[in-house]
């Protein structure tokens, strides 16, 4: 027979105000309301016996409710609200096939090292069968190891393997849920959720749950959006937007939350579009990235399989130095492979472009923007509407030919703006301002040209630094001589002369105004951008002048924003015109610092 222990049965729960655990009864502060589903509540214990259905969903369980859940379920009368939190989950168990795979990418060039200086003898075989057996064993571990769980107002991410560690994310900091289905998870069924903090300085803040199935992540996507909602978004003001979390019937009803939020497409980017992908310089430039890459390739592999070992990394050099000659005696070969090269820019260009940007999708649902795309990985990116201060429009030099141009939002508290925040990838331009309107905020009004100073700027900026580069050069072919040197004061020379449309065309980019609502500004020549930005949006002015700029009596003018890049420059604007502007926009913080108040002459 056993001893039964003191207060068996009627141990208190740990979060009851009177647990020696909880936090009233340790002097803390009360905990903010939980949502619904978790016993941590905000508010006293009623001192009177209270049944359970008339209990409101803010206060913790009363006193009665002592007992915990045993293996029969909770006790008779708790309440929904009460119930304590869920069990950590895991991932799905398909993992343990996915992450081998992931594993062994990074085991290729050392197992492989190990082949071959082993001779492939069975030796070698049998250290590479242990690697690929550790990667598996490690995949298993890991997903034995790993939990996720939201707990009040935060969510848990555990990870046991030797230490344990435990990510916490609070709820109310968490700016956007991501999905993505790379190929192998799509293979079995999985997506991968991500979780964007806004956090700076890396992704100490950020979690990833990688291999759940898709009715977990949606579930766990608005149940972490709909949390994340419940606070307050920074610099709120009479014009923020606000979403009501529920919809009222027009009937006076009773009020209803919709299972799943309404959906409004504004862009579907239909596939004839792909064709301008190879006017972006950064898909265009992907054949020279590859061979970069095989160059590295090369190095790497020829390490773990003892190329040049004898001399190190000198004799990895000297073997691509020898094949670089050996290219350059054959000439006919040699304009071959440049000309395959030329020819494959377009083609690998179209190629990357599809295969990031295929069936792009943007719309609204609920209240977030969604942009989807991709082809081998699928991937969607929800930005909150009430965090987008406006959005930028970007376009190169071949772009502008083509009269197309990609979209970006400004968006507050958003980590890695440049993947997450585009809206549209290369459409036509009329497209791009038709859907920014729409989606995000209209603007057409035409933008305040730049004084003539500011184009003379612009091309003593794009052509004296290559004259003066040529001097060097051309001085040292006069006196001493040498085809090198005459090649390089005749590539600076030859750069100096195309400086004069890239300066004239800079100049032309130049512009800003204010219509009363947003503010726009523009400039750039190789990449051209031009922000539309929400009053609201702005907290401060930078107004600078370089001494150039003072003797041609110019300035730039920032505007400080909590969103985006953090600010956005009108460059080389008048110097009247400059402070004017920044106090059309804001009168009260620019009028107290001017010497004549606009309208007045000077010296009035």
């Amino acid at each position: 027979m056993t001893e039964e222990q003191p207060g068996s049965g009627t141990r208190p729960h740990p979060h009851h105000p009177a647990s020696p655990e909880s936090p009233a009864a340790s002097g803390q502060g009360a905990r903010p309301a939980a949502p619904e589903g978790f016993g941590h509540g905000a508010g006293p214990a009623p001192s009177g016996p209270v049944s359970g259905p008339e209990v409101p969903g803010p206060e913790v369980p009363p006193h009665q409710w002592d007992e915990l859940p045993g293996p029969d379920g909770t006790p008779q009368g708790w309440p929904e609200y009460a119930e304590p939190p869920p069990e950590p989950s895991r991932v799905s168990p398909l993992m343990m096939l996915i992450d081998p795979v992931r594993n062994l990418r990074a085991l290729i060039l050392p197992l492989a090292g190990v082949l071959f200086v082993g001779g492939f003898s069975p030796t070698s075989i049998v250290w590479a069968a242990v690697g690929v057996g550790g990667a598996v064993v490690f995949a298993v571990v890991q997903w034995f190891t790993f939990r996720y769980q939201i707990i009040g107002d935060r969510l848990e991410l555990t990870k046991s393997l030797i230490g344990r560690s435990v990510r916490t994310i609070p709820l109310d900091r968490i700016r956007g849920v991501d999905i993505s289905t790379p190929p192998l998870h799509r293979l079995l069924g999985l997506v991968v959720l991500r979780i964007d903090t806004g956090a700076t300085g890396g992704d100490e803040e950020e979690g990833e749950l990688s291999g759940i199935t898709k009715e977990e992540a949606a579930r766990l996507k608005t149940l972490l959006m709909r949390r994340s909602r419940s606070a307050p978004a920074p610099e709120a003001d009479a014009t923020a937007v606000t979403v009501p979390p529920r919809e009222q019937p027009a009937d006076g009803g009773e009020t209803k939350t919709p299972d799943r939020p309404q959906e409004r497409v504004f862009s579907r980017v239909p596939r004839r579009w792909l064709r301008y992908g190879p006017l972006s310089g950064a898909y265009v430039l992907t054949p020279f990235a590859v061979i970069g890459a095989a160059v590295g390739l090369f190095f790497n592999w020829g390490r773990e399989i003892g190329l040049g070992k004898e001399e190190g990394d000198a004799g990895l050099v000297r073997i691509a130095r020898d094949a670089g000659l050996w290219l350059l005696d054959r000439p006919v070969l040699l304009a071959a492979v440049i000309l395959l090269l030329v020819l494959a820019m377009p083609v690998v260009g179209g190629v990357m472009y599809a295969l990031f940007n295929w069936q792009f999708t943007l719309l609204a649902r609920g209240d977030h923007l969604v942009a989807e795309r991709g082809l081998t990985t699928r991937r969607s990116v929800s930005l909150e509407r009430r965090r987008v201060r406006g959005y930028e429009i970007v376009d190169s030099p071949t772009e502008r030919i083509g009269k197309v141009a990609r979209v970006w939002a400004i968006v507050t508290g958003l980590g890695n703006s440049q993947t997450r925040g585009q809206l549209l990838p290369v459409v036509p331009k009329s497209h791009a301002w038709e859907i920014t309107a729409e989606a995000v905020t209209p603007f057409s009004s035409p933008l305040r040209p730049h004084p003539p100073a500011a184009r003379r700027r612009a091309l003593v900026r794009a052509i004296v630094p290559w004259l003066v580069a040529a001097l060097v050069p051309g001085w040292i072919a006069l006196t001493v001589g040498g085809w090198p040197w005459w090649t390089a004061a005749g590539v600076a020379l030859g750069f100096a002369v195309l400086g004069v449309p890239l300066g004239l065309d800079h100049y032309r980019s130049l512009g800003h105004t204010y219509d009363g609502v947003r503010i726009s500004v523009r400039s750039g020549s190789l990449r051209r951008s031009q922000a539309v930005i929400e009053k609201r949006a702005i907290v401060g002015w930078t107004l600078s002048q370089s001494w150039t700029q003072r003797r041609s009596g110019l300035l730039t003018v920032t505007a400080g924003v909590g969103a985006g890049t953090g600010g956005y420059a009108a460059r080389d604007v008048a110097t009247d015109d400059g402070v004017a502007f920044a106090a059309d926009v804001t009168p009260d913080w620019i009028r107290p610092f001017l010497l004549t108040q606009p309208g007045e002459e000077k010296g009035a």
